[in-house]
């Protein structure tokens, strides 16, 4: 590769795994991690497994660290970064909404409109996007993530319309749950709200992610194989046995009716299932 790998969000999760893999294998790549606290800690562990990982501090939602990711010469960049805000719709208090796409949403589509350009000028680069299969579908409790989501395939897709003949491409990665603390955590943000618990339709102590969860393993591998081009095609459901599931539920829509005033399945899940639980082997 002409340039680095550039992934936003490795302080934790898929990015750190992704970065570390891929430093690992001999590839140049940069670590953005959103705090400056999480630079020490993520070269000590690239130190622990003998690896090579240029960390910098890159918070998607500060311009001045966009800016600075801009002189890095980017040649394939993986957008990471995100946060998830669990709870109803009717309850998300206002901050948290908008905290939610601007980590989400504007700050990497910010950061990718100067990468884009570049790769544009250079007539070559990759642009990946770890969205979710929650940008295809909606499950309560997660219609701030899930929107957020929906908006990252909107971006993604129109930018893949119009870098294709600057030689630039782009995929997306859509992980269903997997156990990686993510979901469970996007359960429990209602603890920072400042708000009057006794007006909020929920009690959110009572609900978990209603979803098992499976091993994240399957999303390394793959995210891998979409950064480095051995996997050319746009869209990467996971996991891969999902695929019929996710599609009858996304054509489902089109003979939707309006609800019936009956608890419908996921939120009665949501109150029965406990955090963490893992899918049955």
């Amino acid at each position: 590769m002409a340039g680095p790998i550039l992934i936003t969000g490795a302080g934790s999760g898929f990015g750190k795994e992704v970065a570390l893999r891929l430093a690992g294998a001999g590839h140049e790549v940069i670590a953005g991690v959103e705090i400056i606290a999480q630079v020490g800690v993520l070269r000590a562990e690239a130190r622990e497994r003998g690896v090579g990982l240029r960390v910098e501090k890159l918070d998607v939602t500060d311009p001045g660290d966009r800016e600075k990711a801009w002189t890095w010469n980017v040649e394939v960049l993986l957008n990471n970064a995100g946060v998830s805000e669990g709870g109803a719709t009717a309850d998300i208090p206002e901050e948290r909404l908008r905290r939610q796409f601007e980590v989400n949403v504007f700050g990497p589509v910010l950061l990718t409109q100067g990468i884009a350009r570049q790769m544009a000028a250079r007539r070559g680069g990759r642009i990946v996007f770890m969205s979710s299969v929650a940008g295809l579908t909606v499950d309560p409790f997660t219609g701030a993530y899930a929107g957020s989501k929906h908006a990252v395939e909107a971006f993604a897709d129109a930018l893949d319309q119009e870098l294709a003949e600057f030689g630039v491409t782009v995929a997306t990665i859509n992980p269903g749950p997997f156990l990686t603390g993510f979901n469970d955590t996007m359960f429990e943000t209602w603890k920072e709200w400042r708000d009057d618990p006794a007006e909020r339709l929920y009690d959110y102590a009572e609900l978990a992610f209603p979803h098992e969860q499976y091993d994240p393993e399957p999303v390394y591998r793959k995210t891998v194989e979409v950064v480095l081009g051995e996997d050319i095609r746009y869209r990467h459901l996971l996991p891969a046995e999902t695929e019929p599931q996710v599609r009858a539920q996304v054509d489902a829509q089109w003979g939707r009716r309006i609800n019936d005033g009956r608890r419908p399945d996921l939120v009665r899940k949501a109150y029965d299932i406990g955090p963490g639980t893992p899918v049955e082997a």
